[in-house]
Parts: C-alpha cells; sequence; structure tokens
C-alpha cells in the first residue's frame, strides 16, 4: 500500500523515482505534433525550469509568475516549476478571468510585445519571458522586444536536479485562477481523494476544458501513479486515438 504524494515536493520525487521511463505526459498539438515525456524526462523538464527562475530571474516564495500561455505541456511545466520554487501562479487567459489584482513579478507568454504593453508604465515591471511552444523549437524565432528574455534558449543550460532553498507556507497561495484561490496545501489535498495511491490510470484531457479542469485531473492523475494526454483545442478526441493511447478514463 503506497500513500498518495501529499506535497508538490512529494509527487516531483514519485516522477523522478517511481518507475521513472514510464509515459507520464503526453501531448497531441497542431500539424500532428505528439511529444511524450517518461516521469524522469517530465521532472528534468520542471527541474531546468525552476533553476531558471530561480537563478535568471531571482524568483522564490511570495513571486507571483502571471502565465500568459495556452494550456500545453510547456505551460504545465512551468506551472510545476512555479509550485516547485514555492511561488504563486496566476492565470491571464483562464476563460472568463478578469484582470489579477496581485501583482506580477514575472510573466510567461507567448506575446512578449502585447505583454511588454500591458504592463508599460507599471512600477515595478515585471520581467517578461518568450515562451516559444513548438517542441523543436530551441529559441525565440522572432525578434525579441527590449528586456525580454528567451526561455527556450535559455533552459536547457540550468541544472538537471532542483532543490529549493526555503518552502513555502502551507496555507501560502499556490494558484490563482479566476475567482478560485488554491493553497499549497490544497494543491494535493481533496476530500474525495484517499491518502494512499490507486491503481495507475491513463487519463485523457482536453485543452478546451480549461485551467480548473485540466490541472487538478492532471495532478491527481500524476499522483495516484498515473499518466495524462493532454489534447490541444484542436485535436478531436477519437476511439482510435483512445485505442492507440490506451486510456482508461476521459
Amino acid at each position: 500500500m503506497n500513500l498518495r504524494p501529499g506535497t508538490l515536493t512529494d509527487l516531483l520525487a514519485t516522477l523522478r523515482t517511481n518507475n521513472p521511463t514510464a509515459p507520464r505526459l503526453t501531448w497531441y498539438g497542431p500539424d500532428a505534433e505528439r511529444v511524450e515525456f517518461s516521469g524522469r524526462v517530465l521532472e528534468n523538464w520542471v527541474a531546468k525550469t525552476a533553476n531558471y527562475l530561480v537563478d535568471e530571474l531571482d524568483a522564490e516564495p511570495g513571486t507571483v509568475v502571471d502565465l500568459d500561455l495556452p494550456l500545453h505541456w510547456r505551460s504545465l511545466v512551468w506551472l510545476l516549476a512555479t509550485w516547485a520554487v514555492g511561488a504563486t501562479a496566476t492565470v491571464t487567459n483562464a476563460a472568463a478571468t478578469p484582470e489579477t489584482t496581485h501583482r506580477t513579478d514575472i510573466v510567461a507568454t507567448t506575446n512578449p510585445a502585447a505583454a511588454q504593453l500591458r504592463f508599460d508604465g507599471a512600477s515595478p515591471s515585471p520581467l517578461v519571458v518568450a515562451v516559444a511552444l513548438p517542441a523543436l523549437q530551441m529559441r525565440w524565432m522572432e525578434d525579441l522586444p527590449a528586456r525580454t528574455l528567451d526561455y527556450c534558449g535559455d533552459v536547457r543550460a540550468h541544472a538537471d536536479v532542483f532543490s529549493a532553498d526555503d518552502a513555502p507556507a502551507p496555507t501560502a497561495l499556490a494558484w490563482q485562477h479566476g475567482t478560485t484561490a488554491v493553497s499549497y496545501d490544497q494543491l494535493l489535498a481533496s476530500e474525495d481523494q484517499p491518502a494512499v495511491q490507486q491503481a495507475p490510470r491513463r487519463v485523457m484531457l482536453q485543452a478546451s476544458e480549461g485551467w480548473a479542469a485540466v490541472v487538478p485531473a492532471a495532478l491527481n492523475a500524476w499522483a495516484d501513479g498515473g499518466s495524462v494526454v493532454l489534447l490541444d483545442t484542436g485535436v478531436e478526441p477519437t476511439e482510435k486515438l483512445r485505442t492507440s493511447e490506451n486510456i482508461s478514463q476521459g
């Protein structure tokens, strides 16, 4: 009988050590893009991104990271890395989300020019990080606005292992999406979730369902040792796809 990981740190450790070569995240994107990550590789991406946040952007517990990104494998990596650091994640483009009332320290965006304009005149002005979404894109291919960093061009230089210097308080804000606020002690805790791991599931999730549905479902699947197949909004969840990916739920 295995206990479910109760914290984000525990969850990342299970990705790295519990059947680490098994698929944990599969992404179907536009133009027939398919990317699959084992637990070890997914945790490696999270570690590199967390080190990037700390080393390049001075992130720490209390830092607010705004994800101006669509639901995508890269945005899930950014979300997990933000939590690994102990920072607070907000989501700019969640459905029906008003402008956040929190300060913003870092913006991860697919549209750096619009992000720079959005925060023009803000004091202090947040750090803007351009995030290219295609898996094979090693850097931002267009001209970067002034004072903008290139995530894909820089993240691979960072260490494969991350260890936070400070842990967030359990009641600290982990995630603000829409009107919902989630603290660190609520990320993996739910009244309908048992304390022990259930049988691993391969769950199909659709980006069109939105952050509020996809993220908790993904966290719960990973906590139970399972895996996630995430579909871009333009990808149909056909029976052929369900069969080929051995979907057990969703």
